[in-house]
């Protein structure tokens, strides 16, 4: 739930480059319109139809990015902002279950590489069980991580489509001039906030 998330959702560090970029604005207007503590519908579809997503973890100096795999419906969602997947038989390193045992603080993303499909990035705190009945709820799993999650999706535009092979036309290339704006940017709760030298911004101004 949302009053287990006690630490703010910005740091120092992130607020340092925020300010230096005029982007504070733009940061608050995400989180206070973007973050939330129950999957939204779109969001259970995508998530229990992905195949595969990434997870980071760390503990310590230990970082590991992986990526997790399946069948659709490998990833279950089983509470307003509850998901569970299941660890299969692998290599024995046992990294990432390794640093959630010692720290639960969790980073996910899903994604679709269909050049239009929001990204859905995850702040998680997880949990490794390995009893009968969670266990028999994911078919081959040697473990079951099930993550609390904190939400916040944001927009594909520099992913590529790669089923179709095209690249994304937001990516800034030289000689093609400023890429068009995403879509966001012109959402009425943000749109006024941008930072101050945005190139929509600044264009938009302009005429």
């Amino acid at each position: 739930m949302k009053e287990d998330w006690e630490r703010p959702f910005f740091h120092e560090g992130m607020r340092h480059y925020q300010d230096m970029t005029d982007g504070r604005r733009t940061a608050e207007a995400i989180e206070k319109h973007r973050k939330h503590y129950a999957f939204w519908d779109d969001e259970i579809e995508m998530i229990t139809q992905s195949r595969f997503f990434f997870i980071g973890s760390t503990w310590e100096d230990y970082v590991d990015c992986n990526i997790k795999s399946g069948d659709p419906g490998f990833v279950k969602v089983v509470g307003e902002n509850v998901l569970e997947y299941p660890e299969y038989d692998g290599n024995s390193m046992y990294r990432t279950l390794g640093n959630i045992r010692n720290n639960p603080n969790v980073g996910l993303l899903f994604v679709c590489f269909d050049g239009k499909s929001r990204r859905i990035r995850v702040n998680g705190k997880a949990t490794v069980l390995d009893n009968e009945q969670t266990l028999s709820q994911h078919y081959g799993a040697k473990f079951v991580v099930r993550i609390e999650c904190e939400i916040y999706p944001n927009c594909p535009r520099y992913l590529p489509n790669l089923a179709e092979g095209v690249p994304s036309p937001y990516i800034p290339r030289e000689g093609d001039g400023t890429p068009p704006p995403p879509e966001w940017k012109q959402r009425d709760y943000i749109r006024h906030d941008l930072p101050k030298t945005d190139p929509h911004r600044v264009k938009r101004e302009a005429k």
